[in-house]
């Protein structure tokens, strides 16, 4: 089968863990275990975030006085695509040394009328207090809001449209190869009037981008990997239960956090709505394998 996989944060870097590059290389280590016996069998695309990396990039940048403007959201995210797809394809490659390895920078065109740019909601980089953050804000640019109590920088979060190198990553695929790409989603790019790319200040939400990339190259399983077992209708309560065989139908009906595993599920569900006979699965890193036959995780399909 062809598989497009989407790796959760929690791969890179572990809830609580500080940043450093030699806790995530150790941590996708790890992973890549998982993902090689995928790969065995089926032709394997990796996509992953990159929240967390492009948060100390941004930290990075604002903060150094030899620059006049912090760096580009999209060329941040062009760098974190390069540094986590280095850590990728070194550890595949080292796992399957008879297998070629591509990390791929990837494009992701968003519409430049999208109403996200009039609206930006997506929270990145540290928390401040509110005249910290509003002094940053004159200073850079940038736009803040609040989030809880404390205060921090948002910006776009534009649907993808296409992912521009998709023709590339099929030839990839067909000469067996495997591929890691759309990291973070891919570099936000809008396509001028002259028909241009053109980057843009903007973060695009990656397991969308994932869902996008594995319609647009006809691939049978959505593989969507995080830190939970499962979909879990009723979080946090006494009547938690894991949701195991559904449909886009069923899910969608649930009340499920706008910031976590909304958007995966949104993502699943969309890939499975375009008809056919293609499933997806969200679940633990650790069983993989059982994710693409659906005995484990949450398997989703037209029927159920």
């Amino acid at each position: 089968m062809r598989i497009v996989v989407a790796l959760g944060g929690n791969a890179l870097l572990q809830r609580g863990q500080v940043p450093d590059a030699a806790a995530q290389v150790a941590n996708i280590r790890r992973a890549t275990g998982a993902l090689a016996r995928l790969a065995d069998e089926h032709e394997l695309v990796i996509t992953h975030g990159n929240g967390p990396q492009v948060g100390v990039l941004v930290m990075e940048t604002a903060s150094d006085a030899r620059l006049s403007q912090p760096y580009p959201f999209d060329a941040l995210g062009a760098m974190t695509q390069g540094l986590i797809g280095y850590w990728l394809v070194q550890a595949m490659g080292n796992e399957r040394p008879d297998r070629q390895v591509a990390g791929l920078l990837n494009q992701t065109l968003v519409d430049a009328d999208d109403p996200a740019f009039e609206d930006p909601t997506k929270f990145v980089g540290e928390v401040y207090d509110e005249a910290r953050a509003r002094a940053l804000a004159q200073k850079h640019g940038w736009t803040v809001k609040a989030d809880g109590h404390a205060w921090r920088r948002v910006v776009p979060s534009p649907r993808p449209q296409e992912i521009v190198e998709t023709d590339l990553i099929a030839q990839l695929l067909e000469r067996r190869v495997i591929v890691v790409c759309a990291g973070g989603g891919g570099v936000p790019v809008v396509r001028t009037d002259d028909g241009q790319l053109r980057g843009v200040e903007a973060v695009i939400d990656k397991d969308l981008s994932a869902a996008l990339l594995a319609q647009r190259l006809g691939a049978d399983r959505l593989v969507v990997l995080t830190d939970v077992p499962a979909v879990i209708e009723g979080f946090g309560t006494a009547g938690a239960r894991e949701i195991r065989r559904t449909t886009p139908e069923r899910l969608r009906r649930l009340d499920l956090p706008a910031g976590s595993m909304g958007p995966k599920v949104d993502a699943v569900c969309r890939f499975v709505e375009q008809g056919g006979d293609v499933a997806a699965a969200i679940g633990n890193l650790e069983e993989a394998e059982e994710l693409v036959d659906g005995s484990a995780g949450t398997y989703v399909t037209a029927t159920g």
